[in-house]
């Protein structure tokens, strides 16, 4: 099967965790996009972003999924309202996202950044003005990133070749 409504590079991909017929995508195209399997096409896109989105990830529950892009910027959609909820950006930093994932309840939004940082948002709070947390331990741009399903372990994984495990 295939899904073609992109308009530029596919960058990031994340299944629906309560709904594996459902899946989204974000692109260079600055736009993300909900497909769904079952109907083999796009069932609605989302803009927002300025420049390529490089990461996508469900939220938690399925309900919502956040994104990261070169914009600099972080944002929330939720599928409910088909609408960005929340923007997660600073002044400070100017540089892209790479990756992104939601911790085990959803509370924290994490975010790899071409700076060589991760930075940690706090999704509760209305568009914040700076990450809560913020992970100095790379050389190089933060290239991926994931946390346990337990929620117990963050990894983060650099162009400086290392992984680094945060329990």
């Amino acid at each position: 099967q295939t899904f073609s409504d992109h308009q530029g590079d596919a960058m990031s991909v994340s299944i629906c965790p309560d709904n594996p017929q459902v899946f989204v995508s974000g692109s260079c195209d600055a736009t993300c996009k909900l497909w769904d399997i079952r109907a083999g096409k796009c069932m609605y896109t989302f803009v927002g972003h300025e420049s390529d989105i490089n990461a996508v990830s469900f939220f938690p529950d399925g309900r919502a999924f956040g994104t990261g892009s070169d914009d600099s910027c972080c944002r929330l959609f939720d599928l409910r309202s088909y609408q960005e909820v929340n923007q997660f950006a600073s002044d400070r930093i100017l540089c892209g996202i790479t990756s992104t994932a939601f911790s085990k309840s959803g509370r924290l939004l994490l975010a790899g950044y071409d700076d060589y940082n991760t930075n940690i948002w706090d999704t509760t709070a209305n568009k914040p003005a700076a990450p809560v947390s913020s992970i100095q331990a790379h050389d190089n741009r933060v290239s991926c990133l994931g946390v346990q399903s337990d929620g117990n372990a963050l990894c983060t994984g650099s162009w400086d070749t290392l992984l680094k495990i945060w329990a």
